[in-house]
């Protein structure tokens, strides 16, 4: 069975874990503190996760998440990430990540400076505009009516059609929006951050999850501006 590498192990780390481990998927887990600091929740998954060292968890991975605040991404091992599909479910958060001129001025995203961090990786961008109360629940089986859909992008097409397995996997269609490049379109502040998934609510905490489809998700990518 494939593995699921998680570097961080936050609201959305942990929630993507157990969605895998319910898949049947076996887990990595890490974060910046040590192995010791996630036996509960290895506890809690089971015997198809144990925690490591973020090395050991990009080695591990099949699929590699990266879900950590920005302002830590040069602590990303490098190495073992070589050839790998890493997923950056990151956004730019000024408050807590600081000042970084090019991502204020549009001049790059977010997504683009773990790139250049980890260049012989292929980053995809996902799992940035939901709520990780949301993403919980709303997964589904393929072919469900009411099955939700995440935005993905990404530079490597092979990447992105490997990120979108692993998204069908955990239950949720995937769609396509361009390049790491244009993954601002999925940030805070965009029409497709937060409200598709409750019911058009800013509470996103509160808010009851709501199925949203490929083609609402479409729709509020192609309203996003700068």
């Amino acid at each position: 069975m494939a593995t699921l590498g998680l570097i961080g192990s936050g609201h959305i780390g942990s929630t993507l874990a157990r969605l895998a481990v319910d898949a049947g998927l076996d887990v990595v887990l890490s974060n910046s503190r040590g192995p010791e600091t996630l036996k509960d929740l290895v506890a809690e998954l089971g015997p198809k996760a144990r925690a490591a060292t973020p090395e050991q968890a990009a080695a591990a991975g099949d699929w590699v998440v990266v879900t950590i605040p920005l302002r830590a991404v040069d602590q990303v091992p490098v190495a073992p990430l070589a050839g790998k599909t890493v997923i950056d479910t990151g956004n730019y958060y000024p408050g807590r990540d600081g000042d970084i001129p090019a991502l204020k001025e549009g001049a790059s995203t977010d997504a683009q400076l773990l790139q250049a961090h980890i260049p012989d990786a292929n980053v995809v961008k996902a799992f940035n505009n939901i709520y990780f109360g949301h993403l919980a629940v709303l997964g589904r089986a393929k072919g469900a009516p009411d099955r939700t859909a995440l935005p993905i992008a990404g530079d490597a097409p092979a990447a992105v059609a490997h990120a979108t397995e692993l998204l069908d996997i955990l239950g949720y269609d995937a769609v396509a929006y361009g390049t790491l490049a244009d993954s601002w379109r999925s940030q805070p502040g965009t029409p497709v951050y937060g409200p598709p998934y409750s019911g058009g609510s800013m509470d996103l905490a509160t808010a009851q999850a709501t199925p949203a489809s490929a083609d609402v998700i479409r729709t509020a990518l192609d309203a996003a501006t700068r």
